[in-house]
């Protein structure tokens, strides 16, 4: 289904048995997440709430009434140092891809992190084959920084890492006007 009869809109509580299972997928058949073990929906929580409490958005697309796809960013890295940094992440139910909903997904997301506060968005994306998440990224500005080789071991091979980045806003020509992410101990 085509993405334009999508409707992108913030996370609910109520989408975690949604939110668990698509991702519970990508962890058990995909490379683009080098986790092993699938999340519980109390840690999908959890760690949904993390993002939340830092003030960062946690987007869900929703068609007909279902959840069919996530996104989030969570600072690159935990210490408060990162806070103007973020990490993308967007996962798709089976049998979404290709339709642009991904790349509706990511757009909002780095409009909502720009308007939170984050000046450069990171794509950590898991496996250099994996040519539809480099192309959302790249079709929305990210360059290329970088690639990790052979960091991860899932399903008995070894996997690199692609690193891309997007400046929002005014990226780092100027000071950040303000620390608008709290940290989930603030």
């Amino acid at each position: 289904m085509p993405a334009t009869s999508s409707l992108i809109r913030p996370s609910r509580d109520d989408d975690i048995p949604a939110l668990t299972a698509i991702y519970t997928h990508h962890v058990l058949h995909g490379t683009g997440t080098f986790e092993i073990d699938a999340p519980t929906q109390a840690d999908m929580a959890q760690r949904r709430g993390d993002v939340l409490a830092r003030g960062l958005p946690y987007l869900v697309a929703e068609q007909q009434g279902k959840v069919v796809g996530f996104a989030y960013c969570n600072w690159f890295k935990p210490r408060p140092a990162y806070r103007f940094s973020a990490e993308d992440s967007i996962y798709l139910a089976p049998g979404n891809q290709g339709h642009g909903l991904g790349r509706a997904l990511l757009a909002e997301l780095a409009a909502q992190a720009q308007r939170a506060g984050v000046r450069r968005l990171i794509a950590v994306i898991g496996d250099s084959a994996n040519a539809g998440s480099i192309g959302v990224h790249r079709s929305l500005g990210f360059a290329h920084v970088g690639v990790l080789t052979s960091c991860g071991w899932k399903f008995d091979r070894w996997l690199d890492v692609v690193l891309m980045e997007k400046t929002l806003g005014p990226g780092n020509s100027s000071p950040p006007d303000k620390p608008t992410h709290r940290s989930p101990s603030d």
